[in-house]
């Protein structure tokens, strides 16, 4: 007769296989745990009512969780952000506020994509809304099509990291610590990677610049006043949603309520209140009203596919997880680590490693429900002495996960925001391009993670000075 932990290991690696078969990752998750359930019922290892403890265990972990009511609300408000024309607006300000800089147009995107991030925290509507509004401008002065392309994508991922953000939820979630500390640890690390990239694409702007000649006539029609006129409600919305968070005065799911009453307001003054005059505002009122429910009936809609797809998994990822931890799978990976006499940091690295791997193949959210049950625990018992305390290395760990895990977006073969740009970049721009393009933010990902890995405090220093 199979041991469990044996059964344990071929489900895991049935899981591995399963993933590549073009299948939705979130019916082969709960596919291969019913198959493997009942192969454990018919052989004595498991019992029916072990394994209908499923439902309650899923009700609890995300029907019932508070925090994760978050999620649909940010959803939400990045929708209403990206469809009602906000983005464009901001993009338009970045440009005019830094036209005379080397590589300001580039500045401008990597500027708005940072904004963004904290106004959406979805990749997908960030690189489409990106690449669909900045890439043919870029590509119109001349820049190199790859810089561009690998500009473009890397700025829209910084939503998954910088809060609020839909992955630090989840990760929280998952790690049972608090979002709300996780979000103020997630800010220097997020702002870090985005100096990053600033600084890169200066550099390339200024010993390169045929990759990203300057701009011309560019915000001609633009003023001082007209471009903070667009840049300052979207930067007050983000600092009401965060800014109420890092002071503790409200809860990330608090937040989230206030963001989207915010982008509902926001998305109404852009589209029905615009300056128009005479027998123009007349006739156009009635039409932008219908325009203005419109966008909001599309926000809703998008956001409910956006959810149901999210929490589709995080169930059928908790069904799978639930089996493995029954028939021993937890314990079977912790002998192996145990026995086999890792440090602490060989540990980290190993993790961070098959983090780093999986990104090549899976999304962000497939890799925390595969990884995170299994070596959070692991991680959480690691001694590194003197580098970090004890009480602050899950959330160092889940920050490191997080910016790991944001390369996953940027990976070939299967990197999302690759195919999201693809998908809506002008027909001339091919994958070689834009793989070749990702490469160089792909390296300043992994740096930020190895300085975060380096310099804790940058993940832990913000949550001791709000204390």
């Amino acid at each position: 007769m199979i041991e469990a932990e044996t059964l344990a290991v071929l489900m895991f690696i049935a899981l591995a296989l399963c993933i590549f078969s073009g299948l939705p990752v979130a019916f082969v998750m709960a596919g291969v745990a019913w198959i493997f359930g009942t192969i454990a019922i018919a052989m004595d290892h498991l019992s029916w009512i072990n394994f209908f403890a499923i439902v309650p265990r899923i009700f609890g972990s995300a029907a019932e969780t508070m925090v994760l009511s978050a999620v649909p609300l940010f959803i939400f408000m990045g929708c209403m952000m990206e469809k009602s024309g906000i983005a464009k607006d901001l993009l338009t300000a970045c440009q005019y506020l830094l036209r005379r800089v080397p590589g300001g147009l580039s500045l401008a995107v990597v500027m708005m994509g940072t904004v963004l991030a904290a106004t959406t925290g979805i990749v997908g509507a960030s690189v489409v809304m990106m690449s669909v509004l900045c890439l043919p401008m870029m590509l119109k002065n001349r820049y190199d099509p790859s810089f561009a392309t690998g500009t473009v994508a890397a700025s829209g991922t910084l939503g998954i990291l910088i809060p609020p953000s839909i992955m630090l939820l989840v990760l929280a979630e998952m790690l049972s610590i608090s979002a709300g500390i996780l979000f103020m640890s997630a800010m220097l690390p997020g702002l870090l990677l985005a100096t990053l990239y600033m600084f890169y694409v200066i550099a390339v702007a200024k010993f390169k610049p045929h990759l990203a000649p300057p701009s011309e006539d560019i915000c001609t029609q633009e003023t001082l006043f007209s471009a903070l006129q667009k840049l300052i409600p979207t930067v007050m919305l983000v600092a009401l949603v965060l800014g109420s968070i890092l002071a503790g005065w409200v809860t990330p799911t608090e937040a989230s309520a206030v963001g989207a009453f915010g982008a509902l307001i926001l998305g109404y003054f852009s589209i029905v209140l615009k300056k128009t005059t005479g027998n123009e505002q007349k006739n156009s009122k009635k039409a932008r009203n219908i325009e203005y429910m419109s966008v909001l009936s599309t926000a809703v809609k998008n956001t409910a596919l956006t959810n149901a797809m999210l929490f589709a998994i995080i169930i059928c990822a908790t069904a799978f997880s639930y089996i493995f931890r029954l028939l021993g799978g937890d314990d079977v990976v912790q002998d192996l680590i145990h026995s086999s006499g890792l440090t602490a940091w060989q540990t980290l690295g190993v993790v961070m490693l098959m983090t780093f791997i999986l990104g090549f193949f899976l999304e962000w959210i497939e890799i925390s429900l595969i990884l995170l049950p299994v070596f959070g625990p692991i991680v959480a018992g690691l001694d590194f002495g003197d580098h970090i305390q004890s009480y602050n290395i899950l959330y160092w760990f889940a920050i490191l996960m997080a910016v790991n895990l944001q390369s996953s977006f940027l990976t070939p073969p299967f990197g999302t925001a690759l195919f999201y740009l693809k998908a809506s970049a002008p027909k001339s721009i091919t994958l070689t391009q834009i793989y070749k393009g990702i490469i160089p933010f792909v390296l300043l990902q992994l740096s930020g993670l190895a300085i975060v890995a380096l310099f804790p405090a940058l993940a832990t220093w913000l949550p001791n000075v709000m204390k």
